[in-house]
């Protein structure tokens, strides 16, 4: 019976043991701290929120060696000619021959400066408060002459066809009253306006209502 009280002893202590070393295991102690690491960087596509403008630097092309600036455009090279704004306009007497009367338009140099006059001017006829064109403008009569130099105060005409439009099919002229010529110098794009009381054509004469001819020397009276 002692021998079993012994036995019975030793296996208690044994238990104890156990039950202590259980208990470390298993009591919810803290573990040991895990190291925590960066994340690395999002992967496109990951859902990150993408750089903006300002958060990228600009690139500055390098300059190639012996590279330098394209040069200002040169301003193009006054030409000599007459413009609109230096010359004054007229129109001179005419003369009448069968059915046409012709008469020159005058082109004075108002300016400071000698310019050049050469070729045919633009003309036709308007009409109204707005300048309307009537009819078709002036063709052309004959070839084109040489420059003339327009000292200040010289004037150059040309001399310019009027049909008597009365004398057409009013069903075909469509006869209108107009108050002037609209004149373009040669070789310009800005017009100008002499005044002329008279008829056009507002259809389509058989003949054409306005001839002009070359620029020519003189005031043509």
């Amino acid at each position: 019976m002692k021998q079993d009280r012994i036995i019975v002893g030793a296996l208690g202590v044994l238990v104890s043991l156990c039950a202590a070393c259980t208990g470390s295991d298993s009591g919810g102690s803290a573990q040991p701290g895990v190291p925590s690491f960066p994340s690395s960087p999002s992967a496109p596509g990951s859902g990150s929120a993408p750089a903006t403008a300002s958060e990228v630097p600009p690139v500055t092309p390098p300059q190639q060696p012996g590279q330098t600036a394209a040069p200002a455009p040169a301003e193009p090279a006054d030409s000599g000619e007459c413009r609109s704004n230096e010359l004054r306009l007229s129109v001179g007497q005419g003369e009448g021959a069968a059915g046409t009367v012709y008469r020159p338009l005058q082109f004075t140099n108002a300016g400071s400066r000698t310019c050049v006059i050469q070729g045919f001017p633009g003309v036709s006829y308007v009409a109204g408060d707005d300048g309307h064109q009537v009819g078709a403008a002036a063709v052309r009569d004959g070839t084109k002459g040489g420059p003339i130099s327009l000292a200040p105060g010289a004037t150059a005409n040309a001399p310019v066809a009027f049909v008597q439009v009365r004398n057409f099919d009013p069903a075909q002229c469509q006869p209108t009253s107009v108050r002037g010529l609209r004149v373009y110098p040669p070789h310009e794009t800005a017009s100008m306006f002499v005044a002329l009381d008279g008829v056009g054509c507002a259809g389509t004469p058989p003949i054409p209502q306005l001839r002009v001819q070359t620029m020519q020397s003189g005031a043509g009276d």
